[in-house]
């Protein structure tokens, strides 16, 4: 069996849970700092495989001289002139924070939690 996460393309597609290890889900979960059950891990596991298998079924469409395209439908973008508006009161906004200290918006620290 050829390893999964190897760049090599098969003509033979891997099923959703050769394509995918609750290892793996595990430690994205980590990284994206999602704190997931066991039932979770074993459902996302298999919802991430069926995405994948889906997608290596897409991998065996014939695309051959289909231009490829990042949106079907052309986009355009609409601006607005940057002009200064009505500007909130800073008391009173802080009063309706959750929390605040020194004039600005308290939040829980996010970089350099050890876990």
């Amino acid at each position: 069996m050829t390893d999964p996460t190897s760049p090599e393309r098969t003509d033979t597609p891997l099923s959703a849970s050769e394509r995918i290890t609750t290892e793996q889900v595990a430690k994205v979960a980590k990284l994206a700092r999602l704190r997931i059950t066991d039932e979770e891990l074993i459902r996302f596991t298999g919802q991430l495989g069926d995405v994948l298998e889906h997608a290596a079924d897409l991998d065996l469409l014939n695309l051959e001289g289909v231009e490829p395209m990042a949106q079907p439908i052309p986009l355009a973008n609409v601006f607005r002139k940057d002009v200064p508006g009505p500007i909130l009161d800073r008391d009173e906004v802080l009063a309706v924070a959750p929390a605040a200290e020194d004039g600005f918006f308290r939040v829980p620290p996010v970089l350099g939690e050890s876990e």
